[in-house]
């Protein structure tokens, strides 16, 4: 790990982060003069549920997923995190662990802050906390309305459901509707839904037929008609 790396230094990469967002130019370098530095290989471990929790992770570049595993070892995820996210908020003002495992899902670059250079940093900027909460609160209602989702057996408001989360994240629109550059894999919409990998195809292809979405490839999906998406929750 490097204290700071060139490329933080000529892009100023925290100003990419939500919580920095509001601060000068010398606030951010001061900011990145703190920082560790750390890369990722796709699949690679970040860290792992139990393990000492002591820095906060800021995404400069790539994709990350956080998730548990259910009690037959089957994944959870529980987000998707890119380019301008953070995480390890939750332990930063107590001691604890992770209760949660991180894992790269693409080539990922992350700047890190420890538990002790954050304290200082909210102490100065108190601002900064206050959308630390922000975050943590819209985190939770999504995990609660994750968790209402897969308490459902059908299959397809599960399906349906993601494919907005993807929308809200990483859609943008074209004059054929809403494209999504699609983050993850067939195995991780199974694990993110709890469906099998062969119902994900088979019920993404149903809502292909009934024009709804249209695939592009593996890696694409339009969604042509929100409205009837959203007739699914």
């Amino acid at each position: 790990m490097k204290s700071c790396c060139e490329r933080c230094k000529n892009k100023l990469c925290a100003s990419k982060i939500y919580i920095f967002e509001n601060l000068s130019n010398e606030e951010l370098i001061e900011i990145i003069k703190m920082t560790g530095h750390e890369d990722y290989n796709k699949k690679e471990t970040i860290f792992v549920e139990g393990e000492n929790a002591n820095k906060l992770y800021l995404i400069n570049e790539g994709k990350i997923k956080l998730f548990k595993y259910t009690k037959d070892g089957k994944e959870q995820i529980l987000h998707i995190l890119s380019d301008g996210d953070f995480f390890g908020e939750l332990n930063l003002f107590n001691k604890g662990e992770y209760n949660f495992n991180a894992q790269a899902i693409s080539q990922t670059k992350l700047c890190t802050l420890t538990k002790e250079k954050m304290r200082n940093l909210i102490l100065e900027r108190p601002e900064i906390g206050l959308k630390i909460l922000e975050v943590i609160g819209s985190r939770l209602s999504n995990l609660e309305s994750l968790a209402q989702n897969l308490a459902t057996n059908d299959v397809e408001v599960r399906i349906a459901y993601m494919l907005l989360e993807l929308k809200d994240k990483y859609g943008k629109e074209i004059p054929e509707g809403i494209e999504i550059d699609i983050p993850i894999t067939r195995e991780d919409m199974s694990n993110y839904t709890g469906v099998a990998r062969e119902t994900i195809s088979r019920k993404l292809k149903k809502f292909e037929e009934e024009n709804i979405i249209e695939l592009v490839g593996i890696k694409k999906i339009i969604i042509i008609n929100q409205e009837k998406l959203e007739d699914y929750l």
